[in-house]
């Protein structure tokens, strides 16, 4: 069962907060760094903005509001998938888009190619923000010729791996981090410890929740993914999307999955209830964990197979529909400012994509009791850092969500794996 996973996420309705104080304290709210005007027009405006999950937004829409009095935000948000494509429609039919959205990583280079389609930001003053990103995550946000600026970011994925120290213990199998992470250094030898777990019979729970999120993230470990960098779609003779592919196999064939779709109501239920015991975990979803409540360190967090790598990351973006584009800047200005960015790993674990907050001790030295104290500022930094990162071509979420659908049946036992395989190929090769 298969989502493609980022941000950060119930993906609700379907995979980031300057003064979170100003709005609980009264306080004054912060300034944007850089960037668009924060001049208010004087008519009552209102701005929508679409997202695929919470990014806790809330109390910036407030702080926003404070210095922008005539402005209404509503929100609306979508599936992981059901968002992306609705966007596409949007955009084709020149109705339904909001004024502000969100792209998540492994869609953006769709959008990329219809710059057209969304007002360019540096009209608006921010490509002044240029030099506080990371240089990869700036160029996500370019068009594909690097002449438009079309969204700025919002947050990386820094990986782990999320783990249930009870239900290992249960299992015979260590439960502190270190212990655990050394447990696998390579996806093998995940493969190896969820086989342990399941011959120990662990009552009511999967050793993980599914294989799409894993098959992604070795992908994306690997130097060259789906597309080379002539953007020439190479999933047939890639071997490391076929090692990834059987993998995901593996795990299903050795009852390691749960036959769980990420970011279902049945995954977030057993993110609460234990039915699955680890979860690749990128930065945002340490913060989806605790939106469900499972309890102050019944989670922890370890270090993911194959060291570090990205998953997921999100660009705010402004489509032309949108009739009041100068407000739309100054919200995105807003939501990713320093401020902003800071606040939203503070409230819900959103990596900055401003790398010159991971040297802030808010953010290196950070440690979340919610998960057992784990250091997750030195985890997430240290594999944001160590990121190298990969050459997206033009249709990859696509291309993801066909090979996630091969994967999906296999685990419903609608296809042998190599028939799945097959077919997964070629229905990526008939993407345009």
């Amino acid at each position: 069962m298969f989502t493609l996973p980022r941000r950060r996420v119930t993906r609700l309705v379907v995979p980031l907060i300057a003064a979170s104080v100003l709005a609980a304290c009264g306080g004054e709210a912060p300034a944007p760094s850089g960037g668009a005007s924060a001049s208010a027009p004087a008519e009552n405006i209102t701005l929508t903005v679409a997202l695929f999950s919470d990014f806790h937004f809330a109390p910036l829409y407030e702080a926003f509001k404070k210095i922008h009095p005539n402005v209404t935000i509503t929100e609306r948000r979508s599936q992981f998938n059901d968002h992306h494509n609705n966007l596409v429609t949007q955009l084709a039919t020149g109705a339904g888009a909001a004024d502000v959205v969100a792209v998540e990583g492994g869609f953006i280079t769709t959008f990329q190619q219809v710059p057209d389609k969304f007002h360019n930001l540096a009209d608006y003053g921010l490509s002044s923000r240029q030099s506080e990103y990371l240089d990869w995550k700036w160029q996500l946000g370019l068009s594909a010729d690097g002449k438009t600026l079309l969204g700025l970011g919002t947050d990386v994925g820094g990986l782990a791996m999320c783990y249930r120290p009870d239900l290992f213990k249960k299992a015979g199998l260590p439960g502190d981090r270190e212990s655990v992470s050394a447990l696998w250094p390579t996806w093998d030898a995940y493969v190896e410890t969820g086989k342990k777990f399941v011959a120990a019979d662990v009552k009511g729970a999967a050793f993980t929740d599914g294989p799409g999120e894993h098959f992604r993230a070795m992908v994306e470990q690997a130097p060259v993914g789906f597309y080379d960098t002539s953007n020439n779609l190479v999933v047939a003779t890639n071997p490391d999307v076929k090692k990834a592919f059987d993998m995901g196999v593996s795990m299903i064939q050795n009852k390691l999955s749960g036959k769980l779709t990420a970011f279902t109501p049945e995954w977030t239920t057993g993110i609460a209830k234990g039915t699955f015991a680890t979860m690749v975990c990128p930065a945002w979803k340490t913060g989806v964990i605790k939106d469900q409540k499972p309890g102050e360190g019944t989670w922890d967090i370890a270090s993911v197979p194959g060291g570090g790598g990205n998953q997921g990351g999100t660009h705010l973006m402004a489509p032309k529909q949108g009739k009041h584009p100068k407000e739309a800047a100054e919200l995105i200005n807003f939501l990713t400012s320093k401020e902003s960015q800071l606040t939203l790993w503070k409230d819900a674990s959103a990596l900055p994509s401003l790398p010159s907050l991971y040297e802030d001790p808010a953010v290196s030295t950070f440690v979340n009791p919610y998960f057992g104290d784990a250091p997750i500022g030195k985890i997430f930094t240290d594999a944001a850092k160590a990121l190298k990162p990969q050459h997206t071509g033009p249709k990859s979420g696509d291309v993801l969500l066909a090979m996630g659908n091969g994967l999906s049946r296999v685990e419903l036992q609608n296809q042998a794996p190599e028939e799945a395989w097959a077919q997964a190929v070629s229905d990526a090769e008939k993407i345009k």
